[in-house]
């Protein structure tokens, strides 16, 4: 009779699952709880698919916020840093100008002369190619002969606003007159053919009476402050030197404006030659810039924060006599703080100009012509004549009238019907 065959004992089965899922002894655990997951629609999904979204009003309205925060951090990010340039280094450019021209009233043309080398140096990279000897340089888009003539307007403006330091003009009027160059604009413009709407024909009209107030209201204080007719008439031909300078820099701009439409807005090639090429025109004067730049290297030394030697006992000898030895003319500071932010505020305009509209360039450069008014009144004591704040508010507020106007309606040549977006 065959044996019956014993049951084999039962035995715990073994999964060939990972062994962190085992026990000590290789034994299976028990199968862990499976994952919630949530899968109820996002905000995107529900706005793209038209799904119900069923979460709180105050949680879809919070997820709705970070997303356009998250996803407008680089946006913020790049106009936190052209704000930063346009406000921090042109109002700064202003102190340093201010910091020199109380000093050396007759600097500005050695200020034209500086500025003219740096913008040159660093605006050269973006014109270099090693494929073209023996100057390295890319091929111009727009000829020589066209920029020739924009050289020389550009020299001429940037020379003549400077040299109107040496005729008794302040730093607060000379923005508040510049502040007015829409009056020659205009002016050029319509003889060019362009027409004006009747709200910037008025903003204009206000322009001029602004300019016109705060210019004689000024001119009344140094009469009356001034010996004799002497302030008045350097006033007056201070005056006739930024006229002179707005004219061209109308002209210049209607000339740019034209260069553009035929050939493309070349701005960085126009940035390059028109401060290059404008360096050989101070060669006649460099006796004058060489006696502006003596004066300026003579000037009292800087206070620098450095404590005193005896501070620090630990020092050898050597260094503290080296420390002692630090001069730094005061002046040649403020002349190099003054390339260095208008270099800033350049390239914060470009890159706003780039970024936005006209109308929010013009905005903005406004606002900040009052801030750098506002900061050389406070911080030397500049006194203003109650008439000249007039004219300046009557300004600021004439210049955002023409700037939102001109958003608007641009401006059309005579003889062609305006063209529909």
């Amino acid at each position: 009779m065959a044996a019956r065959r014993r049951p084999a004992p039962h035995k715990l089965q073994q999964t060939p699952s990972n062994n962190k899922d085992r026990g000590d002894k290789g034994f299976s655990l028990p199968a862990p709880s499976p994952r919630v997951i949530n899968a109820a629609p996002s905000l995107e999904k529900a706005e793209m698919y038209g799904i119900d979204d069923n979460r709180p009003v105050f949680s879809r309205a919070m997820a709705l916020a970070g997303r356009m925060f998250i996803e407008t951090i680089p946006q913020w990010l790049a106009v936190g840093a052209m704000l930063s340039l346009i406000f921090g280094g042109c109002c700064s450019n202003v102190f340093a100008l201010e910091s020199i021209i109380k000093v050396e009233p007759d600097s500005g043309f050695l200020l034209t002369f500086v500025q003219f080398i740096f913008v040159a140096i660093t605006s050269l990279p973006s014109q270099l190619d090693s494929r073209r000897p023996p100057f390295y340089l890319k091929s111009n888009r727009v000829p020589i002969r066209r920029w020739l003539v924009n050289i020389v307007l550009f020299f001429a403006i940037n020379v003549l606003n400077n040299h109107a330091f040496s005729y008794d003009i302040s730093v607060p009027v000379h923005i508040i007159l510049r502040s007015g160059g829409s009056i020659t604009t205009m002016l050029a413009g319509s003889l060019y053919g362009k027409r004006y709407s009747r709200i910037q024909v008025t903003a204009v009209l206000l322009l001029t009476v602004g300019v016109i107030t705060a210019a004689w209201s000024d001119s009344q204080t140094k009469g009356t402050t001034s010996s004799g007719s002497a302030g008045t008439t350097s006033f007056v031909t201070g005056l006739t030197i930024l006229f002179v300078a707005q004219v061209l820099s109308a002209i210049m701009g209607l000339y740019t404006e034209e260069t553009y439409r035929m050939y493309g807005p070349q701005w960085k090639e126009n940035m390059f030659y028109s401060h290059l090429l404008s360096i050989p025109l101070f060669l006649p004067f460099l006796p004058s810039l060489s006696r502006q730049f003596m004066k300026l290297a003579n000037s009292p030394p800087l206070s620098l924060p450095i404590p005193p030697p005896e501070d620090y006992p630990n020092f050898s000898p050597s260094l503290q006599r080296l420390v002692e030895k630090i001069h730094m003319p005061s002046q040649l500071f403020y002349l190099t703080l003054n390339v260095l932010t208008q270099y800033a505020c350049i390239r914060g305009v470009n890159l706003l100009a780039a970024a936005s509209s006209a109308l929010t360039v013009t905005i903005v450069l406004n606002i900040r012509k009052l801030i750098s008014l506002l900061l050389s009144i406070w911080l030397f004591g500049n006194r203003l004549a109650f008439g000249t704040l007039i004219g300046a508010c009557i300004v600021f507020f004439a210049g955002g009238l023409y700037s939102l106007d001109g958003k608007r309606k641009p401006p059309s040549r005579r003889g062609t019907a305006p063209t529909k977006s």
